[in-house]
């Protein structure tokens, strides 16, 4: 038995330790989500959309505007924030058992499955339990402290890790994240069936790769296609929150673990990221604010 199998069975027997335990995870995870102003749920409904990109930059941009945030990777199997963020080595334990989120900088930290294994190149063999297990214990075992954003980057499609996050914040605020082209058009469909069903708050929708910015005239070209987001937000009464440029500086930047949103230079892909950050901000506090409404 691999040594992650045996840590698996380990963990699963913690979890058969009775309803007391239970009862206090839960405890924990209500006092964490109280501290946290808006939980923003990232997700796709397949992948190669640039989902992590719009979390990482989503994120990375909100802390910019001057927002405490956090960027939980719960992406179990398949986790590439950190590597996006340049963020390397293992979480801190603080009294006791609490982990410490890696610190991009002063607003932004972040917690992910990569920061906890010894070796990057380590596969994950878990099933559907543990991997509910994993999450929670991102939100109960971990020290966010006040957060005006967490901003949650789920892998693809509706499995468990988009049930169990739904589960556990049953507050979050999607964003579905989609290209132009037909084929990821018909699984984002699928994605905001699987949210109603779910009973989830739809932020809105993002369209990501809109069109192709040359690297030679910066002129936009349509490679994808164009507007297939906006107008599926539309045919199906979700707000359309903005759409990214396909630039070639946001691989570049993914490379060099650095925010295409926080570079130097004047690139349409960082100012597309700039305006959905501040657009994205605004939507969460009308979205309190109706839910507010509606509950007087």
């Amino acid at each position: 038995m691999s040594e992650t199998e045996q840590s698996c069975g380990s963990c699963s027997s913690k979890q058969q330790g009775g309803g007391a335990n239970q009862a206090l995870q839960d405890q924990l995870i209500a006092s964490t989500l109280d501290k946290i102003k808006y939980k923003l749920f990232v997700m796709s409904g397949k992948g190669g959309v640039g989902k992590s990109s719009v979390a990482v930059n989503l994120a990375a941009g909100l802390a910019q505007l001057g927002y405490k945030v956090g960027l939980m990777d719960v992406d179990i199997h398949g986790p590439s924030v950190p590597h996006l963020l340049g963020l390397k080595g293992q979480l801190d334990i603080e009294r006791g058992r609490l982990l410490q989120p890696k610190r991009f900088n002063d607003n932004l930290g972040v917690v992910s499955m990569q920061s906890l294994l010894q070796d990057d190149n380590q596969a994950i063999l878990w099933r559907g339990p543990m991997k509910t297990s994993a999450i929670r214990q991102f939100i109960s075992d971990v020290q966010w402290g006040e957060l005006d954003f967490l901003v949650i980057d789920s892998p693809p499609g509706t499995g468990d890790e988009p049930m169990t996050v739904l589960r556990t914040i049953p507050d979050a605020l999607s964003v579905v994240v989609t290209t132009p082209q037909q084929v990821s058009l018909t699984d984002v469909r699928k994605a905001l069936n699987f949210l109603q069903h779910a009973k989830a708050n739809i932020l809105g929708l993002v369209e990501n790769m809109s069109g192709l910015v040359c690297p030679h005239c910066s002129q936009e070209i349509d490679l994808f296609a164009k507007g297939g987001g906006r107008e599926l937000a539309e045919s199906q009464h979700v707000p359309f929150l903005g759409e990214v440029p396909l630039d070639p500086a946001s691989v570049v930047a993914g490379d060099l673990g650095t925010p295409v949103v926080l570079m130097d230079e004047d690139l349409p892909s960082k100012r597309a990221f700039q305006r959905l950050s501040a657009t994205v901000a605004e939507a969460a506090q009308n979205s309190l604010e109706a839910v507010s409404v509606q509950g007087q």
